[in-house]
């Protein structure tokens, strides 16, 4: 990518530099109140959605209508089980505008141009996490996202890993491992004690030696990290939801990974009239043609 491609962006010379060496860069306070309304909005539906289920079952009788957007799912499921958590899944895909408006955010798709350029590509895997205290489902051992996607021909992926409330030591932020993104994609397991089946690397590779940082964050921070980097998060031990959503991007020339899902295209200044609008990624179209 020339210089002038990246000067397209909004990060500095000395961020993307940063991102490079290091494998990861923190944008704190990157997004406002404002800018995650929408999405925030998305998932106060979703939370209700699952009350009115879990009403309907039999697990609750009470929906907490009026509980705050922090706790209100931690105290759904206070006093149920992991299954009964897993059962709505360990990250979540919804098709809801309000998440269509945080892929899209064109402050989150400044950064990601500064690093490949102006034709961006929403990777299918983006998740909600809503991870909830005391359940196994929140805790994702260390591993390389590129571990879900070994064979694919896309380098780079570009994780925007985006809290949506303060993410800290005790709620279980993320844990990274600094310049391991130069790595290609290490020996890994599906892990067997949560539940969730996440894929965890082998111990040889995490081991004491290595140095990991932990990354607490305030809401509306976004961190960058490559696909190859070695992360992960630790149990929620507080009393409300660490919500955070994880965003992938990549170039438009890679593979696009539908046996994972429909991506989109988020963004063109090559072919702007192709760029997918919300109707568009409703009907799980990746791009809009007139």
């Amino acid at each position: 990518m020339t210089h002038e491609q990246r000067m397209a962006g909004s990060l500095t010379e000395e961020q993307i530099a940063f991102y490079e060496r290091e494998g990861y860069l923190v944008l704190p306070h990157f997004l406002t109140v404002e800018d995650m309304a929408p999405v925030r909005a998305a998932l106060e539906e979703k939370v209700s959605w699952i009350a009115d289920d879990l009403y309907k079952d039999g697990f609750i009788t009470d929906k907490l209508e009026q509980r705050p957007f922090e706790t209100r799912l931690a105290d759904l499921f206070a006093g149920l089980t992991d299954k009964e958590f897993l059962h709505y899944g360990r990250g979540w895909r919804d098709r809801q505008p309000g998440l269509f408006h945080l892929i899209s955010q064109p402050k989150i798709l400044d950064a990601i141009e500064s690093l490949i350029g102006s034709e961006i590509f929403a990777n299918p895997v983006y998740n909600v996490r809503p991870k909830v205290p005391h359940v196994a489902a929140g805790a994702v051992p260390w591993h390389q996202d590129k571990s879900y996607w070994p064979d694919a021909n896309s380098n780079p992926v570009i994780t925007a890993w985006v809290a949506l409330v303060d993410a800290t030591a005790e709620n279980g932020c993320l844990h990274i491992m600094p310049r391991t993104h130069k790595k290609q994609v290490l020996s890994y397991h599906a892990e067997t004690y949560s539940g969730t089946g996440y894929t965890e690397l082998d111990a040889e590779h995490v081991s004491k030696k290595k140095q990991a940082i932990s990354l607490p964050l305030a809401a509306g921070g976004v961190i960058l990290f490559n696909d190859r980097c070695i992360h992960m998060s630790t149990m929620n031990n507080s009393h409300v939801v660490r919500w955070s959503v994880d965003l992938r991007y990549q170039p438009t020339d890679q593979d696009p990974m539908p046996q994972h899902g429909i991506g989109f295209l988020a963004r063109s200044r090559q072919h702007p009239e192709q760029v997918t609008t919300l109707d568009d990624w409703l009907a799980e179209r990746p791009t809009h043609h007139l």
